[in-house]
């Protein structure tokens, strides 16, 4: 059966991104150079100890995001952005962009299109569904968007990659989010992040 899955890199005390975030600095202050390269340094610095974790990441059939993960530009689309990836995006797949500002999709090479979104968390997931068939899909982040799917009772998989510093304040996982009780299915240690899967209680309410 596929899955409604998410994965996010957090720092120890739970934020994906500190205050302050800019263009310049899209994580904020967070504790490095701003553009994330102390969360997701088990990414890019020691990618060979965490294949199995980073393939995973970019495994979905259809990924959904939050516009500020998509790109700094807010109110209407008055500025061409393609997103942060470049012309060939590492996902390969359909991205859906929660936005209130309609645009027309936007293919980019390899295989990836930003279709936006404007009519809520439950269109974009439907949408995301249909796309990848019987594939998986991702709920890619930020935090902020994986709280609302969460809070909807949604998902059905949490990968957290948990980095030993602490932020301090910033944009934090389960803000805003009724208890859940989660089961640990998967754990692993690495050098510089700790690997955690969890799986949710699939929601009564929710279709199959």
């Amino acid at each position: 059966m596929s899955k409604v899955i998410c994965d996010l890199s957090i720092s120890a005390d739970g934020y994906s991104a500190g205050h302050n975030q800019t263009e310049e600095r899209p994580f904020g202050d967070d504790g490095g150079d701003g553009w994330g390269n102390k969360l997701h340094a088990w990414m890019f610095e020691t990618p060979e100890e965490n294949r199995a974790e980073v393939d995973h990441m970019t495994a979905a059939s259809a990924f959904v995001i939050g516009r500020n993960m998509f790109g700094p530009v807010r109110g209407e689309w008055n500025r061409e952005w393609k997103g942060w990836w470049g012309d060939n995006p590492p996902f390969h797949a359909p991205i859906f962009v929660l936005t209130h500002y309609p645009r027309d999709p936007q293919p980019m090479d390899g295989g990836t299109t930003f279709h936006f979104v404007t009519d809520g968390i439950e269109s974009a997931l439907k949408q995301a569904r249909e796309a990848a068939g019987d594939g998986d899909v991702s709920i890619l982040g930020g935090a902020t968007t994986i709280n609302q799917y969460l809070a909807a009772g949604l998902i059905d998989e949490l990968r957290l990659h948990i980095v030993p510093l602490t932020l301090g304040g910033g944009t934090r996982l389960f803000d805003g989010v009724p208890p859940l009780n989660l089961e640990q299915v998967r754990s692993r240690a690495a050098n510089s992040v700790t690997h955690v899967t969890y799986r949710l209680p699939r929601d009564p309410r929710r279709a199959p």
